[in-house]
């Protein structure tokens, strides 16, 4: 008998690149997860009809139809807990959760940041490392606390900022990136290999210090396959 897959639900606001990335590679098999639900705050997502294209339940909880952030996050757990979901993924979803969202979910909740966090948190990440003459640039996914864009970092995967990038370039090279290690993180979740116990992250049973790291200035993954 097979073990059973992580199930997932995903949370999103905008055209869902990630989120379909991560709902491709449960559907090749290539991670032992599937996805049970995608939620998007904003009915005018575009991931929604692609979530529904991959034959996939998509649901809208928009927060404008709700008085106040807590009325949409009790709306937004309830989806979230109907769904059976043992694992909640932000892939672009673009609110910041209140401590008790988070605290509810917490040690079962993962984001994806694009920066080597601690650096450039919060939004426009691509403008800020220009403007900062930053020489490298990456993305980060961590397990959500209620400090933002915080958490235990898991994986990061960085490049060399060229003299020629632009916003534009760097956001087309960080979801290359990000298309690749998200599904990669889950998949080390799903298997059982990736835990977090307190706050402190364990790979095969060993504490991990440092995040796993991809490293394109010297062309190497310094992490488990």
């Amino acid at each position: 008998m097979s073990a059973a897959k992580l199930r997932l639900a995903i949370l999103i606001s905008g055209r869902g690149s990630n989120m379909a990335a991560i709902a491709r590679a449960c559907l090749e098999q290539q991670i032992a997860a599937e996805v049970v639900r995608v939620i998007s705050d904003r009915a005018s997502a575009a991931g929604i009809e692609v979530a529904r294209r991959l034959g996939l339940e998509g649901r809208v909880i928009a927060a404008k139809e709700w008085p106040d952030r807590a009325a949409f996050e009790t709306a937004l757990a309830g989806c979230i807990d109907e769904s059976g979901a043992d694992l909640v993924v932000l892939a672009g979803f673009m609110r910041i959760l209140s401590p008790a969202f988070v605290t509810r979910y917490r040690g079962r909740i993962v984001n994806i940041h694009p920066s080597l966090l601690p650096k450039h948190k919060g939004l426009h990440t691509h403008r800020s490392v220009l403007l900062a003459g930053e020489r490298e640039h990456g993305s980060s996914v961590h397990f959500v606390t209620d400090e933002l864009d915080g958490g235990p970092v898991i994986y990061q995967a960085r490049f060399p900022v060229n003299a020629g990038d632009s916003e534009q370039s760097l956001e087309a090279r960080i979801l290359e990136l990000e298309h690749r290690i998200y599904p990669h993180v889950i998949g080390l979740i799903a298997s059982g290999r990736l835990k977090l116990r307190d706050d402190t992250l364990l790979l095969d049973g060993t504490v991990l210090t440092t995040p796993l790291l991809e490293d394109a200035h010297q062309g190497a993954r310094h992490a488990v396959g």
